[in-house]
């Protein structure tokens, strides 16, 4: 009889989120082959197949039984291409609506899922002009492309419109108004084959120049509406695209307590990474019995977790892991400005212990900004 359970899984994409995948995948007796199209692979585990040039796709096929992608900014043709010939979760129009932010913004106008006021622009002309309508600031992002704050720029005048041109260097802009918000918030929901969709409770997180820092779920002052209103949008995101897997979507929490919808992403993400440790099941195994087909684990927290991310040099590893219910995991990547080395996920009994844990855990690490979350809890 068999155990519904694929035994070979491919990757595409060989960062630290296909290892986190693997290493997820391992203890249900998956094997994992990592293509890696960039030439530079960093997963550290599985088999990889290092292919800038698309010449060992037939290989990697022969080797897998069910594909999935750790990275969104792949060539839609090549997804559509594995698509012939292997199942392929999420699908590759959920690459192609991610990858393109016009195509996205469209998508939450069709679905009614609120976003930030936003134009398209095509000229410097046309981003002055859009600037001086939707009124500064506002941030000006490249169409395709870009991520953790690449591809970007924020506009305080008019002015600054033909700088920002050039700095983007792209020939189709995205324009949004800024947005007082209250926090910056995510969801992550996953779902399975047979449609069956669980959600994750919202996580609270804090960018620094574009790159996330902290995550915190569950929250404690989150009112039950308002994740009502997170799944209702996510889930009509994953039904429309008849979508297999995890799907983080990005949202800002204004000071009225709506939520208005900024970027979708259609795999496991760094706001999920809290799971590991503070949730039943994690994105990561989550993510892994979706496209396998097989039951989807319980999403509940644990506790409150924080996740905190190491960025550009290694903290002090042995002192982290002295902390209480501090756990270390770490991607096996030499240090370098800006780039993703690690994350810590802090757990504690309630949210008062976990600030006290997690400003303990940041002065371990370089260059870790202070915690500024919205919620206040009494010491």
């Amino acid at each position: 009889m068999s155990s519904g359970i694929s035994k070979n899984i491919g990757i595409l994409g060989a960062g630290q989120l296909g290892r986190m995948l693997a290493l997820a995948g391992y203890p249900l007796g998956n094997r994992f082959t990592f293509l890696d199209t960039t030439g530079n692979p960093s997963a550290g585990i599985g088999e990889v197949i290092v292919d800038p040039d698309n010449q060992r796709l037939a290989e990697f096929l022969d080797k897998v039984d069910v594909v999935t992608y750790e990275f969104e900014h792949l060539p839609v043709e090549l997804v559509q291409q594995i698509e012939q010939h292997k199942p392929v979760y999420p699908s590759s129009r959920a690459i192609a609506v991610c990858q393109n932010r016009v195509e996205e913004k469209t998508l939450f106008d069709r679905l009614g899922i609120p976003t930030p006021a936003y134009r398209v622009v095509e000229s410097a002309e046309q981003l002055e002009a859009a600037a001086v309508e939707l009124g500064c600031p506002v941030v000006a992002k490249s169409v395709t492309e870009g991520y953790d704050g690449k591809g970007q720029a924020v506009l305080k005048a008019p002015e600054q419109a033909h700088d920002a041109w050039k700095a983007i260097g792209h020939p189709q802009l995205v324009v949004e108004a800024f947005v007082d918000f209250v926090r910056e918030v995510s969801m992550i929901a996953v779902r399975g084959r047979d449609g069956e969709v669980v959600f994750y409770p919202m996580a609270e997180n804090q960018h620094v120049d574009g790159i996330l820092r902290y995550s915190v779920a569950p929250l404690p002052d989150l009112d039950a509406s308002v994740q009502q209103t997170a799944d209702g949008y996510i889930r009509a995101l994953l039904d429309e695209l008849d979508y297999v897997g995890v799907l983080a979507l990005e949202l800002f929490q204004t000071r009225d307590g709506g939520l208005l919808a900024n970027e979708m992403a259609p795999r496991v993400h760094n706001s999920g990474h809290w799971t590991m440790d503070g949730a039943v099941t994690s994105q990561f195994e989550n993510h892994l019995r979706a496209v396998q087909g097989l039951p989807l684990g319980s999403t509940e927290a644990i506790a409150p977790t924080c996740m905190v991310n190491v960025i550009g040099r290694e903290g002090d590893n042995a002192a982290l892991l002295a902390l209480g219910h501090a756990h270390l995991h770490r991607y096996d990547k030499a240090e370098r400005t800006g780039r993703k080395l690690a994350h810590v996920n802090v757990v504690a009994a309630n949210h008062a212990e976990l600030i006290e844990k997690v400003r303990a855990c940041q002065a371990l690490i370089p260059d870790a900004p202070p915690v500024a979350w919205s919620f206040n809890i009494s010491q």
